[in-house]
């Protein structure tokens, strides 16, 4: 509420992104500027700014202590990530000497800048949930004498930045599972299910492509489908508590008796989200995709693939990797055997002997010193540009002979295993 003659007390922050909202992260500079509107002269002791970061959950739970008594559990747990605090007129003065040191502001607008660094760690990013949140903020106060401070408070937003394109993240992730119905009016059989996705760590925006087989080898219609869950978990005083949520989901063809369905890169797209908070004490959020087959009567059939949600996209380079590694193991996992590559054609690394003469020129020496030097090179370099000698049963070294009277003495076998 402003009163008497300030008109307006606003900050603002310098830097926006392309949605006009100030993003940061940790180690970033933060700056701004406090805006002040009077009417008229105003007497101003301070004015000060203080910068907060708090991660903070709460809830309540009602417990029974006997027959007619009930009470309620309060859990309440803080983080802090960040408090600074600035005086951007004035200083801190004693309540008796309220009249020395003021500062007159006249009509109009005034601005004071402001500025400061986010610590250098691991900062939780923004965050909204039901029992908790993670929540930065500038407050401005502006003192006068003998009338109460006017204050107001302006929030910004943390990303604790997640690189999707590291190897863990850009591993694959897969499973098999199998579930077989009984009951004793009908015949019934298994059902398999085996999932597949390329790899751990995505980017809101993103599509998930799914890879997927159901075999329906029971009595009853089955229809495979996946969903997208976020869970939050928010910790206080040694107990967790849980909430699930779906964020996006998709719906198969149903399957007959016998049947089966390939899921070949079927996409989920991924809405516009929260990323993973893995890193804060008292609050997690996680999220994982869930491939299930829905079957009337009875329990689902479901297979849990973890994921990362991360702010820092797949790089071009790491697609292509990605992408290749995908589609290798794929082939594996579907039960397909591998074509094996064939070995290069050394007919293609063999070069003319007239090229190769030259490169020989100058190295076979017999100059003294150099002698031994010139004959090692010229091997070297025969052995790097030639290729290899063609297979033949025949072998082009037989053991020498010697004839000494009437006596063949040969030379011994060194390889006993002949």
């Amino acid at each position: 509420m402003v009163l008497g003659k300030v008109k307006a007390l606003a900050v603002y922050f310098d830097c926006l992104n392309e949605n006009n909202l100030p993003v940061f992260s940790g180690g970033d500079l933060v700056s701004g500027r406090v805006v002040v509107e009077v009417a008229g002269d105003v007497r101003v002791r301070r004015l000060d700014i203080t910068a907060r970061g708090l991660a903070k959950v709460r809830w309540t739970e009602s417990r029974n202590a006997g027959a007619n008594t009930a009470y309620t559990q309060n859990y309440t747990e803080e983080v802090e990530y960040l408090h600074h605090c600035d005086t951007l007129i004035g200083e801190e003065r004693d309540e008796d000497a309220l009249e020395e040191g003021l500062t007159v502001l006249h009509a109009g607008l005034h601005e004071f800048a402001f500025s400061f660094n986010l610590p250098q760690m691991a900062l939780a990013t923004s965050f909204e949930g039901k029992h908790g949140s993670v929540r930065y903020w500038v407050k401005a106060e502006l003192h006068r004498p003998w009338l109460l401070p006017v204050k107001v408070k302006k929030e910004f937003i943390v990303f604790e930045h997640i690189d999707i394109n590291t190897p863990l993240l850009l591993a694959p992730q897969a499973g098999t599972k199998e579930k077989t119905l009984c009951c004793w009016f009908c015949a019934s059989g298994p059902i398999s299910l085996s999932a597949k996705i390329e790899r751990k760590g995505y980017t809101p925006g993103e599509s998930i492509q799914i890879f997927a087989e159901v075999e329906n080898c029971s009595s009853r219609v089955v229809v495979p489908k996946a969903a997208l869950y976020q869970t939050q978990t928010f910790f206080a005083k040694g107990k967790g508590r849980q909430i699930q949520q779906l964020v996006s989901n998709l719906r198969g063809d149903a399957l007959q008796q016998g049947k089966s369905q390939s899921w070949e890169g079927k996409l989920l797209k991924i809405p516009p989200v929260s990323p993973s908070i893995l890193d804060c004490p008292i609050i997690r959020v996680e999220y994982a995709l869930v491939v299930y087959v829905d079957i009337p009567g009875g329990l689902n059939l479901s297979l849990s693939l973890p994921l990362v949600i991360g702010t820092i996209p797949l790089h071009a380079c790491a697609s292509r990797t990605s992408s290749i590694s995908s589609n290798c193991s794929s082939v594996t996992w579907m039960g397909l055997p591998e074509r094996p590559e064939a070995p290069p054609n050394y007919s293609d690394l063999a070069i003319s002997e007239a090229h190769r003469r030259n490169c020989l020129q100058g190295c076979d020496r017999s100059d003294g010193v150099g002698e031994d030097q010139g004959s090692v090179l010229t091997y070297i370099t025969e052995f790097r540009y030639l290729p290899p000698p063609l297979y033949s049963e025949v072998d082009p070294y037989p053991d020498t002979v010697e004839v000494c009277g009437t006596a063949d003495v040969r030379r011994p076998d060194m390889c006993p295993s002949r």
